[in-house]
């Protein structure tokens, strides 16, 4: 587990060459900040989705983390209730697999 700092970003540019992998500010490509004033990002976990080689436009953020209430659509990410993340990131290790099914 490492802590997020005010300086951390994710990069989300298609254009950049660290497309989906985490930056510093001040950075001059399209980026998400990951520390945030709301508790989303108190908690994430990165899947591996789009990751060891992205293709740019394929999906980039998309994490595991908290949600904002019950229901609420995200961008990509898995959300989860906050003590439910807390669980999962108590007991993942790398290479945990993720099944996520499609209805």
């Amino acid at each position: 587990a490492l802590p997020i700092w005010p300086m951390d970003l994710w990069s989300d540019d298609v254009e950049d060459t660290l497309y989906y992998h985490m930056v510093s500010a001040p950075y001059a490509f399209s980026h998400e900040k990951l520390r945030r004033a709301d508790p989303l990002y108190d908690i994430v976990l990165v899947t591996d989705w789009n990751f060891v080689e992205p293709e740019p436009g394929n999906g980039s953020a998309i994490f595991l983390r908290r949600w904002r209430k019950p229901g609420h659509p995200t961008e990509g990410c898995l959300a989860f209730a906050p003590e439910h993340i807390a669980w999962i990131a108590a007991r993942a290790m790398p290479g945990t697999e993720l099944v996520v099914p499609i209805f």
